[in-house]
């Protein structure tokens, strides 16, 4: 017998799709959850081990935010907001809570230039006097993908091609003409805003939906907006050329140059909330990261500011070790049933414990800055000095205790185990309006970029008709003029 005749081999792929056991994968599109859109449930073993996975394929360098800077300050609350959340940190106006942030391009790797079009991280880690509050959100308000469980094959079709290690796009158009729910995103990294200038001139969004708790336990939904008081600025795709070819590190060196020359990078953060009650008045689902909620309806209210007037002492301590994860949140602030934020409570963690190892908390830059106590012990790089000899709780040698109750959201859950898409996806509606919502020029810039994308030789004739048709129905005229640059015709 041959002991080699089914080891693993891309191949000798099986024509269906199964676990790393080899049990057959019926659906790899949707994560298991309490009914259609419930949360997400620890015994969906495939996405869990799909997650797993990815989060381990680096060695030591970041999956994705790879390249980043880092910079320290505080954040102050300015206006009260102690009617929506118990939050300590968001108390009242004129308390101010250190912080350090990490602002990152996501693709591409370490080394690569800042001047990429790709979207950029913008992570933010208060250090309260109740814990850490880890806020992970990206320069654009929504995303591409809205199941956690497409994530590792989204960042798989935009990286580099495994096979030639170059970023191509008729792999990122071949995975996104499945997914049309990304349509939105595409809109802003194809526009103008696509390439910051650098990262002072540059707002940043919460993304995923949380949820805000008073206390008295009422529950509202919050999306989180910073907005830089210099503006918003970006680079058109000559201006980034040129600058790139320059100086690859431009907005690190912007970042540093400035808060050195004490011109401290300020932005203003707003909420966007609603009642849970509510949600099923608009036409798309509010925990879908796809869709931005409109202001009109739901206004921007301000809580406070945040001013970086700090450079980082260390690049790798404060850089590369600096962690964040979504999961790590304060009381009076808790998740959403948003299928994306809840595979990136799990994922992140892990993908930090991989990276960092199972103490990364007790490293400087990732640990509380508030007293803090469990028997999380011993491990791979430990180095907490501990000479107690109680290790368990509880114990009558210890007088550790349980904390104060906080609330958490109070709504019962009730549903069938289900893998499935969420019923209002309504993927063309807000695209569309937002290319409409621009000017002349600017339309002419991001249809340009549509046509190059898709003249790409080994983008098929199939898949041009499929984005055609995506862009056809949510602007006509815009599906139109793409067809007729490809001198094709439009399906619809």
């Amino acid at each position: 017998m041959d002991p080699y005749k089914n080891r693993p081999s891309s191949a000798f792929n099986s024509h269906i799709w199964t676990t790393n056991s080899g049990a057959p994968i019926w659906n790899n599109n949707s994560s298991l959850t309490v009914g259609s859109r419930g949360p997400i449930l620890l015994e969906d073993y495939h996405l869990v081990e799909k997650l797993a996975n990815f989060d381990r394929e680096r060695i030591p360098e970041r999956v994705v935010h790879a390249r980043g800077a880092s910079a320290k300050g505080f954040f102050e609350v300015t206006h009260d907001i102690s009617h929506l959340t118990c939050a300590d940190f968001l108390r009242a106006p004129g308390v101010q809570t250190p912080l350090i942030v990490r602002f990152s391009t996501v693709i591409h790797e370490r080394g690569s230039p800042e001047t990429l079009r790709d979207p950029r991280g913008f992570a933010v880690k208060f250090y309260t006097r109740e814990g850490n509050f880890d806020l992970v959100g990206n320069n654009f308000p929504v995303f591409f993908v809205r199941d956690g469980l497409k994530f590792p094959d989204m960042v798989h079709a935009l990286k580099p091609n495994p096979k030639s290690h170059i970023q191509e796009n008729w792999r990122i158009l071949d995975f996104f003409s499945h997914h049309p729910e990304s349509l939105h995103m595409f809109s802003f990294l194809f526009d103008d805003v696509g390439i910051p200038q650098d990262y002072r001139h540059m707002d940043g969004f919460g993304v995923n939906t949380y949820t805000l708790i008073s206390k008295a336990g009422k529950p509202h939904y919050v999306k989180f907006h910073w907005k830089a008081s210099c503006g918003e600025k970006c680079l058109l795709d000559e201006e980034a050329i040129r600058v790139g070819g320059s100086n690859h590190s431009h907005a690190t060196q912007d970042l540093y140059d400035s808060i050195a020359a004490g011109n401290y990078p300020e932005w203003k953060l707003y909420i966007q909330t609603m009642d849970p009650e509510h949600e099923d008045r608009f036409d798309f689902d509010p925990l879908d990261v796809t869709k931005i909620w409109p202001e009109d309806v739901l206004p921007l209210q301000p809580v406070g500011r945040m001013v970086l007037n700090k450079n980082i002492d260390n690049f790798f301590a404060e850089n590369e070790q600096l962690a964040f994860c979504p999961a790590i949140v304060v009381p009076g602030i808790y998740y959403s049933d948003d299928k994306l934020l809840q595979t990136r409570i799990f994922s992140y963690a892990d993908s930090q414990r991989h990276r960092l190892g199972p103490n990364y908390l007790q490293i400087p830059a990732n640990a509380p800055k508030c007293a803090h106590h469990n028997n999380h012990h011993e491990g791979f790089m430990n180095f907490m000095h501990r000479d107690e000899e109680v290790n368990y709780f509880p114990s009558r040698f210890d007088p550790v205790r349980h904390a104060e109750r906080v609330p958490i959201p109070p709504r019962s859950l009730d549903g069938k185990r289900e893998k499935c898409i969420i019923e209002k996806e309504n993927n063309f509606k807000q695209p569309g309006e937002r290319y409409r919502s621009w000017a002349s020029d600017r339309q002419e810039r991001f249809l340009r970029r549509w046509v190059d994308a898709l003249s790409e030789p080994r983008v098929t004739h199939e898949i041009r008709s499929i984005w055609i048709s995506y862009w056809s129905q949510a602007d006509r005229s815009l599906g139109q003029k793409i067809a007729s640059h490809l001198n094709l015709k439009p399906s619809i």
